[in-house]
Protein backbone atom coordinates (compact mmCIF):
# COMPACT_ATOMS: atom_id res chain seq x y z
CA UNK A 1 0.00 0.00 0.00
CA UNK A 2 1.28 3.62 -0.64
CA UNK A 3 1.46 6.63 1.01
CA UNK A 4 -0.93 7.97 -1.31
CA UNK A 5 -3.06 5.69 -1.10
CA UNK A 6 -3.25 5.29 2.75
CA UNK A 7 -4.08 9.02 3.01
CA UNK A 8 -6.91 8.88 0.69
CA UNK A 9 -7.95 5.83 2.60
CA UNK A 10 -7.44 8.01 5.89
CA UNK A 11 -9.57 11.15 4.00
CA UNK A 12 -12.67 8.27 3.87
CA UNK A 13 -11.92 6.78 6.86
CA UNK A 14 -12.28 10.24 8.94
CA UNK A 15 -14.96 11.52 7.11
CA UNK A 16 -17.53 8.27 7.48
CA UNK A 17 -16.07 7.32 10.95
CA UNK A 18 -18.46 10.18 12.68
CA UNK A 19 -20.91 10.83 10.14
CA UNK A 20 -23.50 7.96 10.21
CA UNK A 21 -22.41 6.32 6.36
CA UNK A 22 -19.85 3.35 7.80
CA UNK A 23 -16.20 3.96 7.68
CA UNK A 24 -15.64 0.04 7.22
CA UNK A 25 -17.97 -0.15 4.22
CA UNK A 26 -16.61 2.45 2.08
CA UNK A 27 -13.14 1.24 3.08
CA UNK A 28 -14.38 -2.11 0.96
CA UNK A 29 -15.59 -0.41 -1.25
CA UNK A 30 -12.57 2.29 -2.07
CA UNK A 31 -10.09 -1.21 -1.20
CA UNK A 32 -11.81 -2.02 -4.72
CA UNK A 33 -11.88 1.55 -6.25
CA UNK A 34 -8.28 1.65 -5.47
CA UNK A 35 -7.09 -1.87 -6.35
CA UNK A 36 -5.88 -2.58 -3.16
CA UNK A 37 -5.56 -6.29 -2.88
CA UNK A 38 -7.38 -7.70 0.53
CA UNK A 39 -6.91 -11.35 -0.56
CA UNK A 40 -3.72 -12.19 -0.32
CA UNK A 41 -1.79 -13.21 2.66
CA UNK A 42 0.32 -10.54 4.66
CA UNK A 43 -1.60 -7.95 2.50
CA UNK A 44 -4.72 -8.86 4.19
CA UNK A 45 -2.87 -9.14 7.34
CA UNK A 46 -1.18 -5.43 6.89
CA UNK A 47 -4.73 -4.32 5.74
CA UNK A 48 -6.70 -5.51 9.05
CA UNK A 49 -4.15 -3.58 10.71
CA UNK A 50 -4.27 -0.29 8.94
CA UNK A 51 -8.37 -0.48 9.43
CA UNK A 52 -7.59 -0.44 13.05
CA UNK A 53 -4.77 2.07 12.73
CA UNK A 54 -7.05 4.14 10.74
CA UNK A 55 -9.69 4.21 13.59
CA UNK A 56 -6.93 5.43 15.89
CA UNK A 57 -6.66 8.34 13.88
CA UNK A 58 -10.09 9.65 14.53
CA UNK A 59 -9.95 7.40 18.24
CA UNK A 60 -7.33 11.41 18.67
CA UNK A 61 -10.37 13.25 16.98
CA UNK A 62 -12.61 12.11 20.12
CA UNK A 63 -9.62 13.01 22.90
CA UNK A 64 -9.22 16.08 21.56
CA UNK A 65 -12.73 17.21 21.47
CA UNK A 66 -13.82 15.29 23.91
CA UNK A 67 -10.65 15.41 26.85
CA UNK A 68 -12.47 16.62 29.77
CA UNK A 69 -15.01 13.81 29.56
CA UNK A 70 -11.64 11.47 29.38
CA UNK A 71 -9.54 13.21 31.67
CA UNK A 72 -12.74 12.57 33.96
CA UNK A 73 -13.31 8.72 33.16
CA UNK A 74 -9.39 8.25 33.58
CA UNK A 75 -10.10 9.72 36.97
CA UNK A 76 -13.23 7.47 37.65
CA UNK A 77 -11.47 4.34 36.48
CA UNK A 78 -8.64 4.61 38.98
CA UNK A 79 -10.92 5.60 41.57
CA UNK A 80 -12.97 2.94 40.84
CA UNK A 81 -10.22 0.38 41.56
CA UNK A 82 -9.62 1.87 44.32
CA UNK A 83 -12.62 1.97 45.84
CA UNK A 84 -13.05 -1.81 44.76
CA UNK A 85 -9.99 -2.55 46.48
CA UNK A 86 -11.05 -1.08 49.55
CA UNK A 87 -14.31 -2.42 49.75
CA UNK A 88 -12.84 -5.94 48.96
CA UNK A 89 -11.08 -5.79 51.92
CA UNK A 90 -13.42 -4.58 54.17
CA UNK A 91 -13.45 -0.98 54.02
CA UNK A 92 -16.66 -0.23 53.10
CA UNK A 93 -18.60 -2.98 54.80
CA UNK A 94 -21.52 0.19 55.88
CA UNK A 95 -24.27 0.49 53.01
CA UNK A 96 -23.42 4.25 52.64
CA UNK A 97 -20.20 4.16 51.90
CA UNK A 98 -20.99 0.80 49.16
CA UNK A 99 -23.52 3.17 47.51
CA UNK A 100 -20.33 5.68 47.18
CA UNK A 101 -18.90 3.31 44.33
CA UNK A 102 -21.66 4.18 42.22
CA UNK A 103 -23.05 7.22 43.08
CA UNK A 104 -21.54 10.05 41.46
CA UNK A 105 -22.59 11.49 38.14
CA UNK A 106 -19.27 11.05 36.82
CA UNK A 107 -18.91 7.33 37.87
CA UNK A 108 -22.40 6.38 36.43
CA UNK A 109 -21.04 7.61 33.47
CA UNK A 110 -18.08 5.10 33.60
CA UNK A 111 -20.42 2.37 34.18
CA UNK A 112 -22.94 2.98 31.51
CA UNK A 113 -19.93 2.89 29.13
CA UNK A 114 -18.12 -0.35 30.37
CA UNK A 115 -21.67 -1.93 30.54
CA UNK A 116 -21.79 -0.90 26.98
CA UNK A 117 -18.56 -2.26 26.57
CA UNK A 118 -19.20 -5.71 27.34
CA UNK A 119 -21.67 -6.82 24.40
CA UNK A 120 -19.84 -5.12 22.25
CA UNK A 121 -16.55 -7.33 23.25
CA UNK A 122 -18.38 -10.24 23.20
CA UNK A 123 -19.45 -10.13 19.74
CA UNK A 124 -16.16 -8.90 18.59
CA UNK A 125 -14.62 -12.09 20.60
CA UNK A 126 -16.92 -14.54 19.19
CA UNK A 127 -17.90 -13.11 15.52
CA UNK A 128 -14.54 -11.39 14.47
CA UNK A 129 -12.68 -14.32 11.87
CA UNK A 130 -15.81 -14.84 10.61
CA UNK A 131 -16.28 -11.48 9.69
CA UNK A 132 -12.55 -10.33 8.84
CA UNK A 133 -12.78 -14.08 6.52
CA UNK A 134 -16.41 -13.27 4.73
CA UNK A 135 -17.96 -9.75 5.48
CA UNK A 136 -14.82 -7.84 5.17
CA UNK A 137 -14.19 -9.29 1.15
CA UNK A 138 -17.59 -8.76 0.19
CA UNK A 139 -18.93 -5.90 -1.72
CA UNK A 140 -22.35 -7.34 -1.82
CA UNK A 141 -22.65 -8.02 1.71
CA UNK A 142 -21.41 -4.31 2.18
CA UNK A 143 -24.15 -2.92 -0.17
CA UNK A 144 -27.25 -4.52 1.65
CA UNK A 145 -25.54 -3.84 5.14
CA UNK A 146 -25.45 -0.28 3.87
CA UNK A 147 -29.39 -0.23 2.99
CA UNK A 148 -29.97 -1.09 6.24
CA UNK A 149 -27.94 1.53 7.69
CA UNK A 150 -30.07 3.93 5.46
CA UNK A 151 -33.02 2.19 6.97
CA UNK A 152 -32.08 2.57 10.36
CA UNK A 153 -31.56 6.74 9.48
CA UNK A 154 -34.63 7.21 8.13
CA UNK A 155 -36.40 5.56 11.37
CA UNK A 156 -34.26 8.80 13.14
CA UNK A 157 -36.87 10.85 11.15
CA UNK A 158 -39.28 9.57 13.39
CA UNK A 159 -37.67 9.85 16.93
CA UNK A 160 -37.74 12.61 19.29
CA UNK A 161 -35.15 13.50 21.61
CA UNK A 162 -35.85 12.19 24.92
CA UNK A 163 -34.86 13.42 28.19
CA UNK A 164 -32.43 10.55 29.86
CA UNK A 165 -28.92 11.68 30.27
CA UNK A 166 -26.48 9.86 32.71
CA UNK A 167 -28.37 9.83 35.91
CA UNK A 168 -31.43 8.47 34.32
CA UNK A 169 -30.44 6.27 31.25
CA UNK A 170 -29.94 2.10 32.92
CA UNK A 171 -28.10 -0.26 31.91
CA UNK A 172 -30.50 -2.43 30.15
CA UNK A 173 -30.02 0.71 27.93
CA UNK A 174 -26.21 0.48 27.97
CA UNK A 175 -26.82 -3.09 26.95
CA UNK A 176 -28.97 -2.07 23.95
CA UNK A 177 -26.88 0.24 22.78
CA UNK A 178 -23.44 -1.90 23.29
CA UNK A 179 -25.12 -4.68 21.28
CA UNK A 180 -25.66 -2.27 18.29
CA UNK A 181 -22.04 -1.15 18.24
CA UNK A 182 -21.10 -4.63 18.26
CA UNK A 183 -23.18 -5.35 15.31
CA UNK A 184 -21.37 -2.76 13.73
CA UNK A 185 -18.65 -4.64 12.89
CA UNK A 186 -20.34 -5.28 9.71
CA UNK A 187 -19.06 -3.10 6.97
CA UNK A 188 -21.71 -0.72 5.65
CA UNK A 189 -23.84 -1.04 9.26
CA UNK A 190 -22.79 2.32 10.25
CA UNK A 191 -20.94 2.14 14.28
CA UNK A 192 -21.98 5.95 14.77
CA UNK A 193 -25.60 5.96 13.04
CA UNK A 194 -26.70 2.47 14.83
CA UNK A 195 -25.79 3.95 18.75
CA UNK A 196 -26.86 7.37 18.00
CA UNK A 197 -30.69 5.70 16.81
CA UNK A 198 -30.43 3.35 19.36
CA UNK A 199 -29.73 5.89 21.88
CA UNK A 200 -32.64 7.75 20.93
CA UNK A 201 -34.89 4.84 21.16
CA UNK A 202 -33.68 4.21 24.28
CA UNK A 203 -34.91 7.54 25.39
CA UNK A 204 -31.73 9.27 25.65
CA UNK A 205 -31.65 13.27 25.30
CA UNK A 206 -30.10 14.20 21.93
CA UNK A 207 -26.57 15.32 23.34
CA UNK A 208 -26.38 12.81 25.59
CA UNK A 209 -27.03 9.92 22.43
CA UNK A 210 -23.91 11.65 20.87
CA UNK A 211 -21.60 11.81 23.56
CA UNK A 212 -22.52 8.56 24.72
CA UNK A 213 -21.87 6.82 21.09
CA UNK A 214 -18.57 9.00 20.87
CA UNK A 215 -16.71 7.60 24.39
CA UNK A 216 -18.16 4.46 24.61
CA UNK A 217 -16.13 4.09 21.56
CA UNK A 218 -12.87 4.37 22.94
CA UNK A 219 -12.69 1.25 24.83
CA UNK A 220 -14.23 -0.95 21.93
CA UNK A 221 -11.46 0.61 19.60
CA UNK A 222 -8.58 0.89 21.57
CA UNK A 223 -9.24 -2.71 22.59
CA UNK A 224 -9.24 -3.43 19.04
CA UNK A 225 -6.13 -1.48 17.89
CA UNK A 226 -4.31 -3.59 20.99
CA UNK A 227 -5.78 -7.12 19.98
CA UNK A 228 -5.06 -6.21 16.68
CA UNK A 229 -0.78 -5.26 17.43
CA UNK A 230 -0.32 -8.47 19.35
CA UNK A 231 -1.21 -10.34 16.23
CA UNK A 232 0.80 -8.95 13.72
CA UNK A 233 4.25 -9.23 13.32
CA UNK A 234 6.79 -5.96 14.34
CA UNK A 235 8.24 -6.45 10.73
CA UNK A 236 4.92 -5.78 9.13
CA UNK A 237 4.26 -3.29 10.79
CA UNK A 238 7.64 -1.40 10.20
CA UNK A 239 7.65 -2.17 6.82
CA UNK A 240 4.92 0.20 6.51
CA UNK A 241 4.78 2.28 9.17
CA UNK A 242 4.72 5.23 6.85
CA UNK A 243 2.22 4.49 4.99
CA UNK A 244 0.54 3.79 8.30
CA UNK A 245 1.23 7.21 10.02
CA UNK A 246 0.27 8.93 7.27
CA UNK A 247 -3.29 7.10 6.94
CA UNK A 248 -3.82 8.34 10.98
CA UNK A 249 -2.90 11.46 10.62
CA UNK A 250 -5.36 11.90 7.48
CA UNK A 251 -8.18 10.15 9.85
CA UNK A 252 -7.59 12.25 12.67
CA UNK A 253 -7.70 15.52 11.06
CA UNK A 254 -10.44 15.10 8.95
CA UNK A 255 -12.12 13.13 12.06
CA UNK A 256 -12.01 16.21 13.99
CA UNK A 257 -13.76 18.76 11.58
CA UNK A 258 -16.48 15.87 11.05
CA UNK A 259 -17.22 15.02 14.64
CA UNK A 260 -17.84 19.35 14.63
CA UNK A 261 -20.50 19.29 11.29
CA UNK A 262 -22.18 16.22 12.73
CA UNK A 263 -22.90 17.81 16.10
CA UNK A 264 -24.33 20.91 14.17
CA UNK A 265 -26.18 18.99 11.19
CA UNK A 266 -27.96 16.68 14.54
CA UNK A 267 -28.84 19.91 16.48
CA UNK A 268 -30.28 20.98 13.39
CA UNK A 269 -32.24 17.81 12.94
CA UNK A 270 -30.65 16.59 9.35
CA UNK A 271 -29.32 13.42 10.84
CA UNK A 272 -31.74 11.37 8.63
CA UNK A 273 -30.83 13.23 5.49
CA UNK A 274 -27.68 10.71 5.45
CA UNK A 275 -30.55 8.07 4.58
CA UNK A 276 -30.71 9.05 1.19
CA UNK A 277 -26.94 8.36 0.83
CA UNK A 278 -26.70 5.49 2.45
CA UNK A 279 -29.25 3.85 0.09
CA UNK A 280 -27.39 5.54 -3.16
CA UNK A 281 -24.24 4.14 -1.88
CA UNK A 282 -25.54 1.12 -1.15
CA UNK A 283 -27.60 -0.24 -4.42
CA UNK A 284 -24.00 1.01 -6.47
CA UNK A 285 -22.50 -1.16 -4.37
CA UNK A 286 -25.06 -4.44 -5.08
CA UNK A 287 -24.73 -3.58 -8.75
CA UNK A 288 -21.23 -3.20 -9.23
CA UNK A 289 -20.95 -6.40 -7.10
CA UNK A 290 -23.31 -7.93 -9.44
CA UNK A 291 -22.28 -7.27 -12.87
CA UNK A 292 -18.42 -6.17 -12.97
CA UNK A 293 -17.04 -7.66 -9.52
Amino acid sequence: MSIFQAIVLGIIQGLTEFLPISSSGHLVIFKYILGVNIDAGAVAESGALFEVILHVGTLLAIIVIYYKDVLMLIREGIGLIIDLIRFISGGFRKKRNRVRIVATRDRRMLLLILTASLPTALIGFLLKDIFEQYLMQSLLATGIALLITGGLLKLSQRLVSGHKRVEKATYKNAVAVGLLQGLAITPGISRSGSTIVGGLLCGFDKEFAIKFSFLMSLPAVGGAALLKATEVPLELIRLNAAAYLSGMAASAIVGFICIKTLLVLLRRNKFHYFSYYCFLVGALAIGWSIFFA
